[in-house]
């Protein structure tokens, strides 16, 4: 076990090959049913539609079968969005399989089993962390260009490696068009995260500008 959460447990797995080959992966597991939900999903859920009407009911009313569905939902949306992320240059984990409520991608850390610090655990000067903090902008403008924010970003959903930033922890994904809180999400992302860097002294980290900057990429 890597990480337990109020919305998913993350674990370790070692896939190998009958040759010997092989790498380290995590996957992650959403709860269900009997264990709390994601947070404030309602609003993160607007702008998503479900076409059978059932299972929106059943979602809606939080039954078991519902309770169910959204797990998986919330699994979906987070291998759909590492997919399109991963293909269009973003620094996200890569997804690697996909098998109801459980999703299996790249694991970040050493081969040695090692997760990566997260980002509200990094440590270094000044200059360090404005050179993480544009790498992490580079993200970001991944997806404010295809129309999207991350909704719950925070330097707890940001792992550091050798390369520099990875975003994590995708599965609200938020819709700057059709979400009509996709502006408000977008804009706590940029206060919280900027002001991280800015506590550290990163000059550029300002959340209003960037706010302006990916609203502006993501209309275009």
């Amino acid at each position: 076990m890597i990480k337990t959460g109020k919305e998913a447990d993350v674990s370790l797995l070692e896939r190998r090959a009958p040759d010997g080959a092989g790498c380290l992966l995590a996957v992650k597991a959403f709860r269900t049913a009997e264990h709390r939900m994601f947070h404030r999903d309602a609003g993160y859920l607007e702008g998503r539609r479900i076409k059978r009407s059932r299972e929106t009911r059943a979602m809606a009313n939080r039954t078991a079968f519902g309770r169910e569905m959204l797990a998986g939902q919330w699994a979906t949306a987070e291998f759909r969005a590492l997919s399109m992320l991963w293909t269009a240059g973003a620094r996200v984990p890569y997804p690697v399989q996909l098998i109801g409520s459980e999703m299996m991608m790249e694991f970040i850390g050493t081969p040695e089993g090692s997760a990566a610090p997260r980002l509200a655990a990094a440590d270094g000067s000044t200059a360090d962390f404005t050179d993480l903090w544009h790498d992490l902008v580079a993200s970001l403008e991944v997806l404010a260009e295809a129309g999207y924010t991350h909704g719950d970003l925070s330097p707890y959903n940001v792992l550091v490696d050798e390369q520099g930033c990875v975003l994590i922890d995708l599965p609200q994904m938020v819709d700057l068009v059709a979400n009509p809180q996709g502006e408000e999400f977008l804009r706590r992302d940029c206060r919280l995260i900027a002001d991280f860097f800015h506590r550290r002294g990163v000059l550029a980290a300002d959340a209003e500008l960037l706010a302006l900057h990916l609203g502006s990429l993501a209309r275009t």
